[in-house]
C-alpha cells in the first residue's frame, strides 16, 4: 500500500481545559497513594482516558452504589453534585474529595441565590447532564431545563425570568435565545455562566480548522462540549471527521499530501491526539 505521506498538526489549544486538569491530576495523587479510589460517575466524559485511569484503580460508581458505600473516600468529578450528594455522604460517613471545577462552584452559588430569592429559573443546558442535576439541586428541583428556544417557548413562561446556563453551552446560542425572548415582550435577567475557557475555543478552533484539508476531532460521544465544538469545526470545514478513537479512523477520507489538522474537546486528553497523529502519519 502506497503512504499516503499526510502533513498532521495537532492544535495546541486544544485538550483538557483547567478544571479536567485539576480533577484528574486530583486523582492520580490519591491513586498513587493509595492503589484505588471511587469516582461518582465517568470523572471525564471520554472513555479512552476513563479506562486509562480504571487501569489505575479508579472504581466509576453511581448513586446506587454510592448509597451502599460505607467509610471510603469519593471523588466529586468536575461537573459538581448537588447538596443531596454531600447529606449522603455524612449519613455514610464518606470522605467527598471535591475536585468540582471552580467555574461550575460558582455558577451553582449563583443559582442558589437567585432560588433564595423565589426568581424563576431557566436553565440552558442538557436534561441528565451531569452538571445541570448539580444545578438543579440548587433549586430543590424547580428550576426548568431546556436544550433548545422551542423547547423553552413550550412552558408557560413568566413575564420575568431568570436565565442562566450549562458552562460549556454556545454563548452565539445562549444570546441568539436572550434576544429572541426580549423581542417576544419577556424580561430577561440573563446571567452569562458559560466558561470563556470553552467558549473563546470556538475562534481559535475556527482558525485553527480553516488551515487544513482534512480535519480529525477527537471527543468522547458523551461530551457536550464534543458535540458543540464538532460543529464549529464542521461548519468552518466540511473535511470533518469526528472519532473516538485511533479504531475510527478511515484511510479513505484523505488523499496523498494532503495536510490534516487534529484537534479535540475540553475532555479530550493530549495522549489521545498524540495517539491519532502517529496513526495518520502511519497511513
Amino acid at each position: 500500500m502506497v503512504p499516503l505521506s499526510l502533513s498532521v498538526r495537532i492544535d495546541p489549544n486544544s485538550g483538557f481545559c483547567f478544571g479536567v486538569i485539576y480533577a484528574i491530576q486530583m486523582a492520580e495523587d490519591l491513586l498513587d497513594e493509595q492503589g484505588y479510589l471511587y469516582c461518582l460517575g465517568d470523572i471525564v466524559h471520554n472513555d479512552e482516558e476513563v479506562q486509562r485511569l480504571q487501569r489505575r484503580g479508579l472504581r466509576i460508581i453511581n448513586y446506587e452504589q454510592l448509597a451502599e458505600l460505607r467509610d471510603e473516600a469519593v471523588l466529586i468529578r468536575a461537573h459538581g453534585e448537588p447538596p443531596s450528594t454531600y447529606k449522603l455522604a455524612l449519613e455514610n460517613n464518606l470522605t467527598l474529595i471535591d475536585a468540582s471545577c471552580p467555574v461550575v462552584l460558582k455558577l451553582q452559588n449563583r443559582i442558589k441565590t437567585s432560588f433564595d430569592k423565589r426568581e424563576q429559573i431557566f436553565i440552558y443546558g442538557k436534561h441528565g447532564h451531569a452538571e445541570v442535576l448539580g444545578l438543579l439541586g440548587q433549586t430543590s428541583g424547580q428550576a426548568v431545563v431546556f436544550e433548545s428556544l422551542d423547547e423553552l417557548l413550550t412552558h408557560e413562561l413568566p413575564a420575568d425570568l431568570t436565565l442562566y446556563s450549562q458552562t460549556t453551552k454556545s454563548t452565539d446560542s445562549f444570546y441568539r435565545i436572550k434576544g429572541e425572548l426580549e423581542g417576544r415582550g419577556y424580561r430577561i435577567n440573563a446571567n452569562d455562566t458559560i466558561c470563556r475557557q470553552v467558549s473563546n475555543r470556538d475562534k481559535d478552533l475556527r482558525r485553527f480548522a480553516a488551515q487544513f484539508d482534512q480535519v480529525v476531532f477527537v471527543s468522547g460521544t458523551k461530551s457536550s462540549n464534543g458535540k458543540v465544538l464538532y460543529q464549529v469545526c464542521k461548519d468552518t470545514n466540511p473535511a470533518t471527521h469526528f472519532i473516538s478513537n485511533i479504531g475510527d479512523i478511515d484511510r479513505a477520507w484523505f488523499e496523498p499530501g494532503q495536510s490534516v489538522g487534529i484537534c479535540g474537546a475540553t475532555s479530550t486528553p493530549m495522549w489521545l491526539m498524540e495517539q491519532v497523529r502517529e496513526a495518520l502519519v502511519a497511513l
